[in-house]
């Protein structure tokens, strides 16, 4: 074998992967023969073999081969549009998620971004296994030559080492951090010339099991690269639960791009090595990895001795099947992807239907409602209209009557009904305002996951902040009872109240046209009551000839046709002073409800809307998911 490693040909792939000609490089020779670099060798080495010439060995990448680089851009496929919805979904996170919760999904990102930069004729699988499980002379088996060393000194393989069968992978090598003295190319013979194993990149890893921790972190940080991975067990470790609990089964996800090979079956007796590999199976199957079995998508398992070689080459048609099909880094992206998003789902997947509907909201204004006082507001109202109806249309005694009660003297009713007002019933309107927001946000939140029902619950109770003096505002405005009190009448500088700043009470209601008709009747029937009176009183004194009973009938009208016309009134204006409380009760509500809706429930909203937003970018991270996840 002519192990030829970059030291020799780096500047070949070099200059490749740069795409850059050097003069006098037009795909030509000196001789005249034309010649592409490795499809020309190919040729040659095939006439060589038809015309029984020695076979040409694999010379060193000349400086001014054709460059072997094509990028990795899939046009078509679902990958591009989940790439695109993942890191858009981290964008729109990054304000609502701590920077740790989103750390996988950048990497996988970045990651991704690296790897299409690259080659996408080549697939880098790597070897991994445990001490003694024999993956270096395995690697060794499919390369043709001892490239790895093996041995029984523990741990043999301290660094990894990367055989390629074709030019251009300088740079995927570059990603892996494998050193050009450790890079080499496959030993001329059938293995190198294999059709479909151009293109491959085989990685020898150190010992996942290793003492050595730089090992393991070699391992686990080159396992993240590659496209594929080729897990070589024995019989005495396939078991081992530091493989399956630390590799196997967290990439589960993995399977379409994993080999489990048994190694090592030359040890084993008679049907004992189907007995292991059985095992081996059920273990997989506990571990979540789907088997690539009858024609199905899943991880490939096998057994086989690389040392005898029984095995191998039944190895090796299996990878360039499967190199050649060039869509394993395409799956391992796409793996990749489905696994951040299964570790994401417990951020952005609600329990249920979370959301406000209309029953939320117009309990919501119900709340507020009765915080800010509506009804007690229309009730007010009504009895305004109706005592302006009295004092217009009421007889003259009992607006005097009125009149005194409002004086406020001992024995008034008005101070009568405020000594009787307990001071519970003055219940604050901040506490409830307060326990209908926590109650409204609970509702928006529920189901929500953990950081967006945080989220909505912070944009409700910021804005509430001044929601209390707000609506003590509007109930001021409305003349609504006790509003100066419960937080509307707070002082300014100049020593007025909010009652005085908003221009005292609010206006008295507007009088029906009939209202001038029903005066004048009850002042007709005043000056009757009046005009009797002094009849009688006249003929008493003796002014005026005797005859009680003229008089005594027009005082007796006027008497009694003052109350009936009150009465008349009374019962006229019932329903126009109900509909003047209910219109005021209702502007109140929604006043009420406007001012809730602008502090707490637009904020609500937007915070669910980007929920939403997030969530279909999540869905469509998910969607396309190649394993079930």
């Amino acid at each position: 074998m002519t192990a030829v490693t970059d030291e020799d040909h780096g500047k070949g792939e070099s200059r490749g992967d740069s795409g850059e000609k050097p003069d006098g490089a037009k795909g030509g020779r000196e001789d005249g023969r034309w010649d592409d670099g490795l499809i020309a060798r190919r040729a040659a080495a095939a006439a060589a073999r038809d015309a029984d010439e020695p076979v040409p060995v694999l010379a060193p990448a000349d400086d001014d081969a054709e460059p072997q680089v094509e990028a990795y851009a899939p046009a078509d496929g679902p990958l591009p549009a989940r790439l695109d919805a993942l890191r858009e979904l981290v964008g729109l996170s990054r304000a609502r998620l701590d920077r740790d919760t989103l750390a996988e999904a950048g990497r996988v990102l970045d990651e991704a971004a690296a790897r299409q930069r690259l080659s996408s004729r080549h697939t880098v699988v790597a070897v991994a296994g445990a001490t003694g499980s024999g993956k270096s002379t395995l690697f060794n088996a499919l390369a043709g030559a001892p490239i790895s060393d093996t041995g029984l000194r523990r741990p043999t393989t301290s660094q990894p080492i990367a055989c390629s069968w074709t030019d251009g992978a300088a740079g995927l090598l570059d990603r892996l951090a494998v050193p050009g003295r450790l890079r080499r190319r496959p030993h001329p013979g059938p293995a190198a010339f294999d059709e479909a194993l151009q293109g491959l990149v085989l990685v020898d890893l150190p010992d996942h099991d290793s003492a050595a921790i730089e090992h393991r972190d070699q391992v686990d940080r080159v396992l993240a690269l590659v496209d594929a991975v080729i897990w070589v067990v024995d019989p005495e470790k396939y078991a081992d639960a530091a493989l399956h609990e630390r590799y196997l089964r967290p990439l589960a996800g993995h399977a379409e791009v994993t080999f489990v090979v048994l190694n090592q079956t030359d040890r084993l007796p008679g049907e004992a090595a189907d007995l292991v590999l059985d095992d081996l199976r059920r273990l997989l199957d506990e571990d979540g990895i789907a088997l690539g079995e009858h024609g199905e998508p899943g991880a490939t398992v096998m057994s086989l001795s690389a040392l005898t070689g029984d095995g191998v080459p039944e190895l090796r048609e299996m990878i360039g099947r499967f190199v050649s099909d060039r869509t394993a880094a395409t799956r391992r992206l796409s793996a990749d992807v489905d696994a951040a998003a299964a570790r994401l789902r417990k951020v952005y997947v609600a329990q249920g239907r979370p959301g406000l509907g209309e029953r939320a909201r117009e309990e919501f204004a119900d709340r507020l409602a009765e915080a800010v006082g509506a009804a007690a507001a229309g009730q007010a109202a009504e009895r305004e209209w109706r005592r302006n109806a009295s004092r217009a249309c009421g007889t003259p005694w009992l607006r005097l009557w009125r009149w005194y009660e409002n004086r406020g003297l001992p024995g008034s009713l008005d101070r009568l009904g405020q000594a009787l007002t307990p001071p519970e019933e003055e219940l604050t309107a901040r506490q409830r305002v307060e326990q209908a927001v926590r109650i409204v946000a609970d509702d928006a939140a529920d189901g929500l996951p953990g950081p967006w029902a945080q989220a909505v619950r912070e944009a409700a109770f910021t804005g509430a902040q001044g929601l209390p003096e707000a609506l003590d505002e509007l109930a001021v405005k409305a003349g609504a009872p006790g509003a100066a009190k419960r937080g509307g009448g707070t002082e300014t500088g100049k020593g007025k109240s909010a009652v005085d700043r908003l221009g005292g009470r609010p206006p008295k209601p507007p009088r029906p046209k009939w209202w001038p008709a029903a005066v004048l009747a009850q002042a007709s029937m005043t000056l009757l009551q009046i005009f009797g009176g002094l009849w009688l009183v006249g003929q008493i004194i003796g002014v005026l000839e005797p005859g009680l009973v003229t008089p005594a009938l027009i005082m007796l009208g006027g008497v009694v046709g003052g109350p009936l016309v009150e009465w008349a009134c009374a019962a006229a204006i019932r329903g126009p002073a109900r509909r003047y409380g209910q219109d005021a009760e209702r502007r109140l509500r929604e006043a009420a409800a406007g001012c809730g809706r602008a502090r707490v429930l637009d904020p609500v909203a937007a915070e669910l809307v980007r929920y939403r937003e997030v969530r279909e970018r999540y869905v469509t991270v998910t969607e396309f998911s190649t394993t079930g996840r």
